[in-house]
């Protein structure tokens, strides 16, 4: 019984991290964000941060409570979350890990691509 609650955890944890990932990427937080949450220009880089400060940020923002008045943009993005989304989605963000540009982007571009557009 103890293996079959073990294994049901486990699998909820995959399953909640892989449908958060999806929704980063539905939702295009990753085009401010970056994919692995590095930050981009004005946008804050979410790796490293804790569950815990990223779950109260997106309360305030869900609030209407941004950081910054480039944070405004995401209040609207954050309210699309309900409860367990928004619980989810910081820990999923917390669990990104920090890596250099190089690591990220050049095992994913390829110089040839689309013609160079």
């Amino acid at each position: 019984m103890k293996k079959i609650l073990l294994i049901t955890l486990l699998l909820q944890q995959v399953y909640a991290s892989q449908s958060m990932k999806l929704l980063y990427v539905k939702n295009a937080c990753n085009s401010c964000h970056g994919m692995y949450g590095e930050g981009m220009g004005a946008s804050p880089r979410l790796t490293g941060v804790k569950a815990s400060i990223l779950y109260k940020r997106l309360k305030n923002l869900q609030a209407g409570k941004p950081r910054s008045a480039f944070g405004t943009i995401m209040v609207s993005f954050a309210q699309m979350l309900n409860e367990r989304e928004t619980k989810e989605m910081a820990e999923y963000l917390s669990t990104l890990k920090r890596t250099s540009n190089e690591e990220r982007y050049d095992i994913e571009y390829d110089p040839a691509g689309d013609g160079g557009s």
